[in-house]
């Protein structure tokens, strides 16, 4: 019997583990400028890495078929610290988004960013693909229930990207064309009436999205240095730790939800590219992952997590270049932070334990 290597004893996907590294690493560098040179800072954030790398070491461990059987639990344990959250979180820049249970505060709807993909995917594991309609109800069920208790925090950023790892899951399914289609009218079609449910930040953020210039020293402000430090940067940028935007202190929230827009002037866009790059084999090696399982439900989630590192990608970019509307979604694994960092560890941790545990998976 051939020996098994540590790295298969330890359920570790190699090539992904890289990737990871390297993205962190070139983080590091980033959040050093963007945070003014505070190394204090970056030891803080290598802490917080060394912390989710281990969390995700952690959960490879586990095999696939050990977090189907959890999936149901750990969804309903995530509703029921939303409803908590209601009633007994912690309130912090006008909103009721943290659970502190004495020894340590979280954000419970973190949690649900891996529990509805993980109880999604085993709803439909067992079930004949693509999913009738009763079955695509059950999903937008399963989905809608925590994006609500969400969104009445208020974060309606965490609550859509909630709703993306849900979708994305419902997505890789083989939902037809057709009904697809239906979906997307009837969302454009309620989008007007979702503008009365909106609080009144949410509707400035819009409409700063739609015109940043209407309003150049309030609202639109953040936007419109953002978009200046990107175009500033041209082909090389202006070198580490020479950006004028976010040094100057022109940009908000320069190390967490704006960093892109640091790295855009001081790297140019070679250093997106190189981004860009690394971005893209992190999410080929994990899709990669999703085509070689052999069961459906490891397939699935794998897929769903997959989409769903992508959307966080494309969402910060796209705010952040003025694309679409500021909603607070950090840059995975570039900008400053520890719960998200987790989360999104957590997630790679599933893959891996779906890759190395491919042929041990059993229901």
């Amino acid at each position: 019997m051939k020996e098994r290597t540590l790295s298969q004893r330890l359920h570790i996907d190699i090539p992904l583990l890289f990737g990871i590294i390297v993205l962190c690493g070139f983080g590091l560098v980033v959040l050093y400028s963007a945070g003014n040179q505070n190394i204090e800072l970056v030891y803080q954030q290598a802490i917080k890495l060394a912390i989710a790398i281990f969390i995700m070491i952690l959960i490879a461990q586990i095999p696939p078929a050990t977090m189907a059987r959890w999936s149901i639990g750990l969804h309903i344990l995530g509703i029921l610290l939303l409803v908590a959250v209601i009633y007994y979180g912690d309130i912090g820049k006008g909103a009721k988004r943290w659970l502190d249970i004495g020894i340590l505060s979280f954000q419970p709807s973190e949690l649900m960013k891996l529990s509805v993909p993980l109880v999604i995917a085993y709803y439909l594991s067992d079930k004949s693909l693509p999913p009738n309609i009763l079955r695509i109800v059950t999903v937008f069920v399963f989905i809608f229930v925590p994006v609500f208790l969400i969104a009445k925090q208020p974060d309606l950023g965490t609550a859509l990207l909630v709703a993306a790892a849900g979708l994305s899951v419902l997505f890789v399914s083989g939902i037809s064309q057709r009904l697809l289609a239906s979906l997307g009218v009837m969302a454009s079609a309620a989008a007007p009436f979702l503008w009365y449910f909106m609080h009144d930040y949410q509707k400035r953020r819009v409409l700063t999205f739609l015109n940043p210039e209407s309003d150049p020293l309030g609202g639109g402000y953040h936007i419109i240095q953002s978009k200046i430090a990107i175009g500033s940067g041209g082909l090389y940028g202006k070198g580490w730790l020479n950006g004028t935007q976010s040094h100057l202190e022109f940009l908000p929230e320069r190390s967490t939800d704006f960093i892109f827009a640091v790295l855009c002037e001081e790297f140019g866009m070679l250093g997106v590219l190189f981004l860009i790059c690394i971005y893209m084999f992190i999410i080929l090696r994990c899709l990669y992952i999703a085509t070689q399982s052999q069961h459906t439900f490891g397939k699935l989630l794998a897929s769903g997590i997959t989409l769903t590192f992508f959307v966080y990608i494309f969402v910060n970019m796209g705010m952040v270049s003025g694309q679409l509307p500021v909603v607070g979604v950090p840059l995975p694994l570039i900008s400053h932070g520890g719960t998200s960092m987790v989360t999104l560890m957590a997630g790679f941790g599933f893959l891996m334990a779906i890759h190395t545990h491919r042929s041990f998976l059993s229901f």
